[in-house]
């Protein structure tokens, strides 16, 4: 399912989320102009190797330099590929203007980060002797999707969805489209530490990126900027119509 759009206004212009937008393209663009042996390199210093961190005799011997935790923020802006690129900074356009509504761009860029981190660490805990990199905003991105479904989880999203060779467009509800989402990643994931091939996708990250916007939402969001939500801070706050 690709969603094209969504019926919640926007209410000030998502200068967070452009900035955050050029920043990977930027990023891409300068990695894809590389020797594809420096694209490797790339990924591997500055995207997150699980077992760089949890095995650092390992990571001494095969001679990672000392970078910090430079690549825990630098792996989000990195991509495998134009597809890639895009899809992750479409669903970060589709979803991330409202947050950043509701947040201003300031608090927006540092819950952007935090949930980035959280994806990370969750797939770190899923596969801790990893030897190849994490890259991709994927994770940031689902943390912006967790806050949207906990704000405004009856917006309507108008989705395209493949059926065959038949392009089906439909609107969802938020929470459909959304819960859809994240509970086949959950699955994915499940499968994948069951050993089924699920395509080396982080689904890890996914859901531990969707898990902190959820819960992140609620300490950077400003009630009085939250023009269209359904939830405005507690459980009595919730708005039905």
């Amino acid at each position: 399912m690709i969603p094209l759009k969504d019926d919640i206004p926007r209410v000030h212009t998502p200068y967070a989320v452009i900035l955050v937008i050029l920043a990977n393209v930027v990023m891409h663009v300068l990695v894809s102009r590389l020797h594809p042996v420096g694209q490797e390199h790339a990924y591997y210093l500055f995207g997150v190797v699980p077992a760089r961190y949890l095995f650092p005799d390992w990571a001494a011997f095969v001679g990672f330099p000392a970078l910090g935790v430079l690549p825990f923020f630098t792996y989000m802006f990195l991509h495998g590929g134009w597809w890639h690129l895009a899809m992750n900074m479409w669903m970060l356009w589709i979803f991330a203007d409202n947050i950043e509504d509701v947040m201003g761009p300031g608090r927006f860029l540092a819950f952007y980060l935090l949930c980035g981190l959280a994806a990370l660490a969750l797939h770190m805990f899923f596969n801790m002797d990893a030897t190849t990199p994490i890259i991709g905003a994927s994770g940031a991105v689902a943390g912006v999707m967790g806050a949207y479904v906990l704000l405004y989880p009856r917006g309507k999203v108008l989705t395209f969805i493949p059926i065959i060779i038949i392009p089906y467009i439909v609107r969802l509800p938020a929470w459909l489209f959304l819960g859809f989402w994240f509970i086949s990643q959950v699955f994915s994931g499940l499968f994948e530490q069951m050993g089924a091939p699920v395509r080396g996708i982080a689904w890890w990250a996914h859901v531990g990126g969707f898990l902190a916007g959820m819960v992140l939402v609620r300490l950077f969001m400003t009630p009085e900027r939250c023009y269209y939500c359904e939830y405005k801070g507690t459980r009595t706050d919730f708005r039905f119509e």
